[in-house]
């Protein structure tokens, strides 16, 4: 059983529609990162699908990430244990980290090659809960 720490996460009911939401709209930004040809659109899209689908399945759960420090961090633990798959823990705050650096450091800036393969491991998470 996956425990949600109180301090980062509220139970709440969500009504069907509100996470078919949340999930379209983790569909709408995965379907930006695909269709663009910019290594960053193709990275910030695909991180925030990525978040958005955590959002989501934490959502089908009963629970709300709670905004504060460290929450992405939380989202991607949960999303790792609901899918029983660590890597979405290990790249996922890999490209927490990136793009923390990039917008509070502005010092990394995603190869195409980075990125598309971003991309396909997001895809692949996406595959894996038929969003």
């Amino acid at each position: 059983m996956i425990n949600f720490e109180s301090q980062h996460f509220q139970k709440i009911t969500f009504q069907k529609q509100q996470i078919d939401q949340f999930l379209q709209s983790a569909r709408h930004d995965l379907k930006i990162a695909e269709g663009s040809d910019v290594p960053d659109v193709v990275f910030k899209f695909g991180y925030d699908a990525l978040l958005k689908l955590g959002i989501a399945l934490i959502a089908q759960k009963g629970y709300k990430i709670r905004s504060k420090a460290g929450h992405h961090i939380k989202i991607l633990e949960k999303l790792s244990q609901l899918l029983q798959d660590e890597d979405i823990v290990i790249l996922g705050n890999k490209m927490r980290q990136e793009r923390n650096i990039n917008l509070y450091d502005g010092g990394f800036f995603v190869g195409e090659k980075d990125s598309h393969e971003y991309l396909e491991f997001i895809k692949s998470i996406f595959k894996k809960t038929n969003a």
